[in-house]
């Protein structure tokens, strides 16, 4: 799998893919997240090839202290196969080059295979309690 930076064109087959994953949420608009993180410098949105089809992405960004990953999400089609790992070390990599001392990412509670996953490379449970408000 190529991994590089989004790119214009990319934009609606990662906003399908995203799709086809479970990440999207109504109150949540991709294509708005994905263009934001184009407009800073703390952020990015990694789009990994397998030929002609896009078959993973992940959006990576820092908040001045810790990474957050956000939409990782690879083809149903083609899970298993590793594609998973190497979208994610490349976006540790990316926060790791920008000066990132610590990830973190948030995941649904009742998101078991995800929870699996992120376990599975090494990420631990956190004794936090996340709050937030829409604006």
């Amino acid at each position: 799998m190529r991994i590089v930076e989004i790119a214009d064109d990319d934009i609606e087959p990662v906003v399908a893919l995203w799709e086809r994953c479970g990440l999207t949420r109504p109150w949540n608009d991709p294509r708005a997240d994905i263009a934001l993180a184009r407009r800073t410098p703390t952020s990015t949105v990694l789009v990994g090839w397998a030929g002609e089809a896009i078959v993973a992405a992940a959006m990576a960004g820092s908040d001045g202290h810790r990474g957050w990953i956000y939409y990782l999400g690879v083809d149903p089609d083609r899970r298993l196969g590793g594609l998973g790992r190497k979208i994610m070390q490349a976006a540790e990599a990316w926060l790791r080059e920008h000066g990132v001392p610590k990830m973190q990412l948030m995941i649904r509670s009742d998101n078991a295979q995800a929870k699996g996953f992120y376990l599975g490379l090494g990420y631990e449970l956190q004794d936090t309690l996340v709050m937030g408000k829409r604006f």
